[in-house]
């Protein structure tokens, strides 16, 4: 039973719809072509009752009556829809059948007064007019496939591709929007169920778990409708094919193809009633067959098919037929090994669906022999057309048929011999075509004796008659059929291609899809170009000039200039110079080419406006490739040929082999000449008109691949990337999409031929190359969108598709380089990938193990350099569905192999560590291998693809678009992305690819990690010193009134605060460890590429934490020392002062006794009298200074001890006393014998005594600074200053073990510097003892306490005086000193805000700009010979210009003076509310208020207290005004203050906290001392990112004494050789430098021009630096002269990745 959409309608009462249905049944178990009988059954409703007018329906729809409560609307009902056979004419009756559907109610009527085709139906008219109905089913159909919107804006092709959610979603269809998708989806990837096109409704997918009933109702079984209104396949790609572009049409039908379906040939529009001749749609599909002749020779024929002149036989169907044409046809091509359905029919997957828009679809399919006679069913090729629907209502597609077929069989049940309608159809066309008649004799309808008769008048034959009898079976009958096609197909004469139907097409008034202007137009401008093609090299040679011999020797020169490999003897430079010169004379060459005709239309071509320009490039594709197949063929004949003659002439047979790989033509080439077009105009000056007129090209090319057009990544014939023009492409592309939008990459390696291509055609969807001959060469990308329902599961906007050439390819494999190209492709596409798949053969195991060498290789160095692609491995052609399991050992064999060429790898890359592939990736034997059956299901090339193997690429596409949702680093953008191309190729390029990797996103990556760890370090140091200046006021305040601090033992406090900084170093440790744990663990920013520095990092917080661990035990160790120094001097200035307080209050008492007023006179008198006789009761025992120099020359003995006895000796030989009043300068007799001088001189070329001039004068200042810098404090000398200075020289030496020194040299330099320290600390001392000697302190107070007895015996009001006294000389000092220690750190702040102060290679950066643009030759010396002296210089200017300009230290000094005053308030007020009066008291509990923020001076403090008389509750009001004031005056002062004064007070100098900061480790290259740019105190290789030529290192040349040209990143790949003291004075090579240095990484420049600015700088201070070098000028290099200052300043940028 199947639903007919026939139901009555009527209302009830409330107006609620119900309806009565009727049903149509099958008379047989016929195809969609058979016959329907129409009865009527009526469904009971005992819930409402029908009106008196509508009692009985059935009545009421003969008569042709319908209920008046039912709105109705009259359509004619369509034959195709239901058919039905008259025994005999009869009355005429009118029927009225009432539809419903989806909620419409529809009246249809027809006049059965005929029993006639012509007359039953009212397609009487040609097919080319329009049925009523026909647009309203269209409409219908489309809106319920959402396909409406498509009707008219053209569904597209990159619509299709892109990622969504249903692309990897494998649920079923749910409703019929979702049928169109669903077959869309399945055809793109091939898949041979697309067209089981079923939904399913959710209630019915759980139908099966309901319980119900168990009575069975047999009615219901046979009788219930199928209520789902499922759609018929032909209609929903009718439909699709309506709603689609001409490319979605084309890559539809190409698809559908492959899948072994039947085709559109002439598509049907319900709207129009026109059909369309879909030629342009099958232009892309190329067919692969062997005919009978060739079945011999194995040779083959490939062809565009609409090119292929075949006979074509067509199905037709008159009237109603009881046999299933499609069924049988699909029989009929189908062997009985290899039966598929090419065409849909009744017993398929929805089938059976009533046809609605898809009548008059004529469908087109190939039957291709494949040269096996036990096999092929026809020998010779053939079309197969078949026309859905009677010929009688499609006369049109009839008639095409008729007149371009070599035979027309047409299926029928009944043949009316007398109606003069049915013969003149069939004879309409007879001349053209051979009829043949195919009836059904079991049918009731069949009447023999019409079909003599019909027979006899059409002159048909006993032949021209198939007739299936009671007798005949199925098979039989398909025999029979079968044998007389392959009769029409031997003898006819009549073929024809696809391309010529156009005309009869035209003749039909039948559309072409190709006759549109946007179509036609690109066709002739292709035409115009590949119609002059006859030899394809020399088409190649006049046409696309610039891409043969002089790009690959382009490539050759690029290459060598970073290998060096042919450098000899010869000076690098000049070596690199005459390469350079030799790729100008090639790019002259290059524009000396006019633009050839076949480039200017190609161009003009991809200007077109609109779709012109994609059809225009689709045009040129198949036209090029049909011309390369012919040639290809051409060839092959010829080659074999050749070798069949056992032709002696091998060179013969080579040069065909060439021939044959020089003979594809594609666009590739076209849009590789426009990249040399655009590559060779770079090289013009900026205003040459034709450099001008061609920077359009790669924003054109940008706007193709954004379209979907692939890019051509690697050229496969040079092996080489044009970089320029690929890197303009993709900022134009940037550009073009928008910044920030990311890209995620998936690429594919593995051998040639094994279906890579395929592979990723089928995973989504694309169309890369495939064909025979057209094996992929290099490297091409494809760009496909993300939808947005993905963009936040991918993380990106954009996918990119990576098809690469096969490696081990046999077109390369005798070149001496092939097992390098594959390497470098590799090495590529496995840099750029997120998720590399690699296609492997299990059963080669000697090829499997050359390809996993060479993606072993690449995934190492990516591991190397911070990349961490995803790998899966894919074995093809294994279809057990035990595959996985029973290939458990191949996969362990599989890891083995992975290990041994990781292991192979690792030696060859010297990176032995890595001892297995789990150690370079991770990866899983068990979830990294892929196991895909067969792509063809039987013998192509009629066997469809496999449906195993769709459905297993389908599992491998979800598995890859989770691992990307995966993937732990973030994706880049486009401009990011082409950093990566750029780097990449850049390494590829060099031998030693781990060691010359540069990379933008990586510098730029390892600047953020350092930035970060810049900050973190700073806030950790800043913590700490803020911890510190705490810790030291809280040791100078012990002892004292201010002291907070219980104990009274120094030692025990000292331990306690040790302890303390130790917890709060601990604390800030972790949290930096913790920080770099969380900062590897983000998303963003690259970070992965970094990751192997994660473990420096990890180590160098540890460093930082014991670096000021011992710093911080140090200052404590310090100020513990001065401050128990001072405790005795304390002691005796507080006795001293109370003797005197004593005998001022006796004084005054005696005074006062004497009750007379007294003048100010004679209390000076007084006073005077009593001040003389209390000193002289006062014992001042002069305190004793300590012989410094001693205790210094102890210290330099201990230090020295392990020397041995030549120390001991040296320094017996000259009093310390004596040292450090001269220079100290450097001879050769103190260091080498002059033999050993000369020599060392001769071997190397460098001038070792003045290196270690320039190292004893770098060592002498700094230890000069520090000791200034405990001058400037004027503390008390302590023995850690030299200690701390021994330990500075110590490391300084250690650091520079380049220079050479003996024991001589060490103690001189010790000797001086000790010296020099021991008078400076001595008198240090001195003053010190001085400036505290207990007698002079009270003669400086000596008037002081004068006023004070004066006041005390007037009694005087003292509060306003003292609160003064104590706010000006205790309050006011400490507050001063609090501003100067913390102010420090604010200017490092603030200047580390800087952009040249944020990393240490932006500071480099900034310093050589700072000298290019000053250019001065003594700066450059400084920098380059005094490196350190001048950076810390630098940075002193830098932050004094900033500052002179700023009014921020003077905000961060009123912050901190702000923070002081209400400290002092606050502790006023906090003494205040003591209940005790007593001053004394008030004043303590200031102080200890103030003690652990201010350092009160004692002494102010003791001479502030006697004879302190003072109200308590006054001196507080007072001391809150004098505070008040000090405030003010302070401000002024602090703002009247130059920067240069403030930084002469400050505890913490800014420059040299920048400078220990900035100045990283301070090492310098081995050979032209670029100081090395590593992050982190404890990095195990040293790196420089820009190195300098040799010679402004002093290198020179032997014999000539000349300055070197050479660059050390340019020699460490070159076979030269260096000597030098660390070999011995023995050569070494270059290039085996880290046996030397092993610390060392001397990595490539980022480019050949990164170099610049030294080249630059040498050049133009060429005989300044000789002269200073005591050498000859250097020969700089030809190609150095054109440097300009511009171009100086770019490599700086370009260097220091600097954006």
């Amino acid at each position: 039973m199947s639903e007919s959409p026939a139901a009555l309608h009527y209302l009830k009462d409330r107006k609620e719809v119900i309806y009565q249905q009727f049903y149509c049944q099958y008379l047989k178990e016929n195809d969609e072509d058979s016959v329907l009988e129409l009865y009527c059954e009526e469904v009971n409703d005992t819930q409402s009752a029908p009106c008196s007018t509508c009692r009985d329906d059935c009545q009421q729809i003969v008569a042709g009556v319908t209920c008046c409560h039912v709105k109705t609307t009259v359509f004619n009902i369509n034959s195709e829809l239901v058919s039905w056979h008259l025994d005999t004419p009869g009355e005429s009756t009118s029927y009225t059948v009432i539809t419903c559907k989806k909620g419409k109610t529809v009246q249809e009527s027809t006049d059965m007064n005929s029993s006639e085709p012509n007359n039953l139906k009212p397609e009487e008219q040609k097919s080319s007019h329009a049925p009523e109905c026909y647009g309203t089913h269209l409409e219908r159909l489309l809106e319920e496939l959402g396909l409406k919107q498509y009707h008219k804006v053209k569904l597209s092709l990159s619509r299709i591709l892109q990622i969504n959610k249903k692309t990897i979603t494998d649920e079923p269809a749910k409703c019929q929007s979702d049928l169109a998708w669903y077959f869309l989806k399945k055809v793109m990837m091939f898949n041979v169920t697309a067209r089981n096109v079923k939904y399913t409704l959710q209630c019915e997918s759980n139908s099966d778990n309901e319980s119900g009933s168990t009575d069975l109702d047999m009615n219901n079984i046979i009788d219930s409708p199928n209520t789902e209104d499922m759609v018929n396949p032909l209609d929903i790609i009718t439909a699709l094919f309506l709603c689609s572009d001409g490319f979605l049409q084309q890559e539809m039908a190409l698809k559908m193809s492959m899948c072994q379906f039947s085709v559109p040939l002439l598509l049907p529009n319900c709207d129009t009633g026109q059909c369309t001749l879909m030629l342009w749609a099958m232009r892309d599909i190329v067919k692969k067959y062997r005919p009978q002749s060739l079945s011999e020779s194995k040779g083959f024929i490939e062809e565009r098919i609409v090119l292929s002149e075949l006979p074509m036989v067509s199905f037709v169907r008159l009237g109603e037929c009881s046999l299933s044409k499609s069924e049988i046809l699909n029989k009929l091509l189908s062997n009985a090994q290899q039966y598929h359905d090419t065409f849909v029919h009744h017993n398929m997957e929805c089938g059976d669906s009533p046809r609605r828009i898809s009548n008059g679809l004529t469908e087109i399919t190939w039957y291709l022999p494949g040269g096996n006679t036990n096999i092929d069913i026809f020998s010779q090729p053939v079309a197969v057309a078949n026309l859905r629907g009677d010929i009688a209502s499609f006369e049109t597609q009839y008639s095409f048929l008729c007149q371009t077929s070599a035979a027309v069989f047409v299926f029928f049940d009944h043949l009316d011999s007398e109606s003069e309608s049915v013969i003149n159809l069939l004879k309409i066309q007879h001349h053209k075509a051979q009829i043949y008649l195919v009836g059904n004799y079991e049918s009731k309808r069949f009447n023999l004796e019409a079909v003599k008769k019909a027979s006899t008048v059409l002159g048909l034959t006993k032949t021209n008659i198939i007739i299936k009898t009671k007798k005949k079976n199925d098979t039989d009958f398909v025999k029979d059929l079968r044998k007389t096609v392959r009769n029409v197909v031997e003898k006819s004469e009549l073929k024809m291609k696809t391309e010529k139907m156009v005309k009869v097409a035209h003749e039909l008034g039948i559309l072409v899809d190709e006759d549109v202007p946007e179509c036609q137009t690109p066709k002739k401008n292709a035409e115009a170009i590949t119609a002059e093609i006859q030899d394809i090299h020399k088409y190649k040679e006049d046409q696309l000039p610039r891409q043969g011999q002089i790009w690959k020797d382009l490539t050759c020169l690029e290459k060598e200039e970073f290998r060096l490999r042919h450098v000899g003897s010869k000076n690098v430079e000049d070596y690199r110079s005459d390469l350079q010169k030799q790729k100008e004379d090639l790019r002259k060459m290059q524009n000396s080419y006019e633009m050839s005709a076949a480039m200017t239309n190609f161009i003009t071509g991809i200007l077109s406006p609109g779709t012109e320009r994609f059809y225009f490039l689709k045009w040129m594709r198949m036209n090029l490739d049909n011309v390369s197949r012919v040639r290809l063929c051409e060839l092959r004949e010829k080659y074999k040929e050749k070798c069949s003659e056992n032709s002696e002439n091998k060179e013969e047979i080579k040069e065909i082999d060439r021939q044959i790989s020089s003979s594809s033509l594609g666009t590739e080439h076209f849009f590789r000449e426009m990249g040399q077009i655009y590559e060779a105009s770079l090289s013009l000056p900026e205003t040459d008109p034709s450099r001008q007129q061609f920077q359009h090209l790669p924003k054109l090319c940008a706007e193709l691949l954004l379209d979907g057009f692939p890019l051509e990544l690697v050229d496969g014939d040079a092996s080489n990337i044009p970089l320029r023009w690929v890197s303009d492409v993709l900022s134009q592309l940037s550009d073009l999409v928008s910044p920030n939008r990311k890209i995620r990459v998936v690429t594919v390696l593995g051998v040639q031929s094994t279906g890579k291509s395929t592979l990723l055609n089928t995973m989504f969807g694309v169309q890369f190359a495939v064909s025979s001959g057209r094996c992929t060469r290099g490297a091409f990308m494809l760009l496909i969108k993300i939808n947005e329902d993905m963009k936040n599961v991918l993380n990106c906007d954009f996918m990119v598709i990576i098809d690469t050439e096969g490696l081990k390819s046999p077109e390369l494999a005798q070149l001496d380089n092939s097992h390098e190209h594959d390497n470098e492709l590799a090495t590529l596409v496995v840099g750029l990938s997120d998720v590399t798949i690699v296609n492997i053969a299990m059963e080669n195991i000697t090829e499997m193990k050359d390809i996993l060498q060479i993606v072993v290789h690449a995934f190492l160095r990516m591991k190397e350099v911070g990349k961490k692609p995803k790998c899966q491995f894919v074995h093809q052609n294994v279809s057990d569905v035990s595959a996985h399991e029973t290939n458990l050992r191949d996969r362990k064999l599989l890891l083995k192999q992975l290990n041994e060429m990781t292991q192979a790898a690792a030696k060859m890359e010297k990176k032995e560590e890595k001892k297995s592939f789990t150690d370079v990736m991770e990866y899983s034997p068990d979830t990294g291998n892929w196991y895909i059956p067969g792509l063809w299901n039987g013998n192509p090339p009629m066997a469809p693809v496999n449906a195993g193997y769709s459905e297993a690429v389908y599992e491998l596409k979800k598995n890859i678009i989770q691992l990307l949702g995966n993937c732990e680093s973030s994706a880049n953008d486009v401009i990011e992305f082409k950093e990566w191309v750029k780097s990449l190729w850049n390494a590829v390029k060099h031998e030693n690819f781990i060691f010359c990797f540069r990379n933008s996103l990586v510098a730029d990556a390892y600047m953020k990690l350092c930035t970060e760890f810049n900050e973190w370090e700073w806030e950790f140091r800043k913590d700490m010193y803020t911890w510190v200046t705490n810790a030291e006021t809280k040791v100078y305040n012990f002892g004292t009134i201010a002291a907070k601090s219980e104990t009274c033992d120094m030692r025990e406090f000292l331990r306690s605060l040790k302890s303390e900084a130790s917890t709060v170093l601990s604390t800030w440790e972790t949290k930096i460890l913790e920080n770099l744990t969380q900062y590897f663990k983000r998303t963003e920013g690259h970070v992965s590429l970094v990751e192997e520095y994660k473990e420096e990092f990890s180590n160098s917080s540890k460093v930082l934490r014991r670096e000021i661990e011992s710093g911080v035990k140090h200052q404590l160790d310090v100020a513990a020392e001065i401050r128990q120094g001072m405790i005795e001097i304390y002691r005796l200035k507080d006795n001293h002062r109370k003797e005197i307080e004593k005998a001022v209050c006796a004084l005054i008492r005696d005074c006062q006794k004497r009750k007379v007023q007294m003048t100010d006179t004679e209390l000076n008198e007084e006073f005077e009298k009593m001040w003389s006789k209390t000193l002289k009761n006062l014992s001042f025992s002069k305190q004793k200074t300590s012989n410094v120099t001693d205790r210094v020359s102890y210290y330099l003995n201990e230090n020295l001890k392990h020397r041995g006895s030549r120390a001991r000796q040296l320094l017996s030989e000259k009093s310390l006393k004596d040292c450090g009043k001269e220079s100290l300068k450097c001879t050769a007799e103190e260091w080498f014998t002059k033999m050993k001088t000369e020599a060392k001189m001769f071997f190397s070329g460098q001038d070792h005594i003045k290196d270690a001039q320039r190292l004893t004068d770098k060592i002498i200042d700094i230890c000069t600074d520090f000791v200034n810098e405990q001058v400037k404090r004027k503390n008390n000398y302590h023995e850690t200053y030299i200690q701390e200075i021994l330990h500075m020289i110590d490391e300084k030496l250690q650091n520079n073990q380049e220079v050479k020194i003996n024991i001589d040299f060490e103690v001189s330099l010790k000797q001086h510097i000790c010296g020099f320290a021991a008078r400076e600390f001595q008198k240090m001392h001195e003053d010190f003892i001085e400036e505290n000697d207990p007698y002079r302190c009270l003669i400086k107070n000596k008037e002081r306490f004068c006023d004070d007895f004066k006041d005390v015996f007037h009694e005087r009001d003292q509060c306003q005086k003292k609160a003064e006294e104590f706010t000006n000389r205790c309050l006011k000092p400490a507050v001063e000193d609090f501003i100067n220690r913390s102010l420090g750190p604010d200017i490092i702040d603030e200047i580390r805000k800087l952009k040249e102060f944020s990393t240490r290679m932006s500071f480099q950066y900034s310093i050589l700009l700072h000298l290019l643009f000053k250019k001065d030759f003594q700066d450059y010396l400084n920098y380059i010979s005094s490196y350190e002296n001048y950076v810390k210089s630098w940075i002193l200017k830098q932050i004094k210009k900033h500052f002179s300009k700023e009014s921020s230290v003077f905000e961060f000094e009123k912050r901190h003076l702000r923070s002081c005053i209400d400290s002092i308030n606050s502790a006023i007020n906090k003494a205040k509310t003591r209940k005790s009066d007593d001053f004394k008291v008030f004043i303590e509990d200031i102080c200890k208020e103030l003690g652990d923020k201010l350092v009160i001076s004692q002494d102010a403090l003791g001479a502030f207290m006697i004879l302190n008389n003072a109200d308590k509750e006054q001196f507080a009001d007072w001391l809150t005004t004098s505070v008040k004031y000090m405030k003010k005056t302070l401000k002024k002062k602090l703002k009247e203050s130059t920067f240069e004064m403030k930084l002469q007070h400050l505890h913490v100098q800014p420059q040299n906290e920048l400078f220990n900061k900035l100045i990283g480790c301070g090492k310098q290259c081995p050979f032209c001392n670029a100081p090395c740019d590593a992050g982190g105190k404890a990095h195990t290789e040293h790196f420089a990112s820009l190195h300098r030529p040799r010679g402004l290192g002093k290198y020179r040349s032997i014999s000539t004494k000349k300055l070197v040209t050479d660059l050390c990143s340019s020699a460490v790949k070159s076979d030269k050789t260096f000597c030098c003291s660390d070999t011995n004075n023995g050569y070494h090579l270059y290039k085996n430098y880290k046996e030397i240095f092993k610390d060392w990484n001397i990595q490539a420049d980022v480019s050949l021009e990164a170099s610049d600015y030294w080249k630059y700088v040498m050049r133009k201070y060429n005989r300044e630096f000789s002269k200073e070098y005591d050498a000859e000028a250097a020969d700089i290099p030809k190609s150095w002269c054109k440097i300009k200052k511009e171009q100086a300043e770019k490599s700086l940028k370009e260097s220091f990745f600097i954006k």
